[in-house]
């Protein structure tokens, strides 16, 4: 069987949004499966010299808002900016992880309700409780959630993943690696139907 795709991301990057509702559908297609690996772009960004677009010239932040919204157009997806942006995410993160670890299709929902949440809701998912509320929607038990966003295994974990991202190129949202082959932003999406298509190119 075919190696799985990982899809590196950080919950708080538009990109990484629009892509996030093309990619296992697209994969599924050519019988893989997508391995979501959510991160934080802060320590990224950090370690890399970089910023967030938005943080960068007054010209390219104008920019980068109208292109979000464009993309978002022309792939058909629901967007509405948020009002805090850009935003920490390790909460909802290290919620991906522990619910991950128990049920990877409860894990993936919440995934695509914590990304919805910020850009089709302009929902705070900085704020914990907001993101054990997605989770509580969704049939989890917020308690036994809220002990673990807080747990040193989750911390860990997270840190672990951050980790694992930079030491393989990873320096932004959406950073998809297909057979050691790395494609970065939304706008590589035909590239990627093309190498899983092709078998490379």
């Amino acid at each position: 069987m075919a190696e799985p795709i990982d899809f590196w991301f950080d919950f708080s990057s538009p990109y990484g949004y629009l892509l996030s509702e093309r990619i296992d559908e697209l994969a599924a297609r050519f019988g893989r499966k997508v391995r979501w690996h959510p991160i934080l772009l802060g320590i990224v960004f950090k370690a890399t010299g970089s910023a967030p677009l938005t943080l960068q010239t007054p010209a390219k932040a104008a920019y980068s808002i109208k292109d979000f919204e464009r993309s978002a157009r022309f792939m058909g997806i629901p967007y509405r900016h948020p009002d805090k942006f850009p935003l920490a995410t390790q909460a909802a993160a290290r919620a991906y992880y522990w619910l991950h670890g128990q049920d990877c299709a409860l894990a993936r929902q919440f995934g695509h309700a914590v990304y919805r949440a910020l850009f089709v809701d302009n929902r705070d998912i900085s704020a914990p409780e907001v993101v054990l509320e997605i989770a509580a929607n969704l049939g989890v038990d917020r308690s036994s959630l809220e002990a673990a966003l807080h747990s040193p295994e989750m911390k860990e974990r997270l840190k672990a993943e951050v980790d694992a991202a930079l030491a393989g190129g990873v320096f932004g949202s959406p950073h998809v690696v297909i057979d050691g082959e790395a494609f970065f932003g939304a706008d590589r999406l035909p590239q990627i139907e093309k190498w899983l298509e092709s078998g490379g190119f």
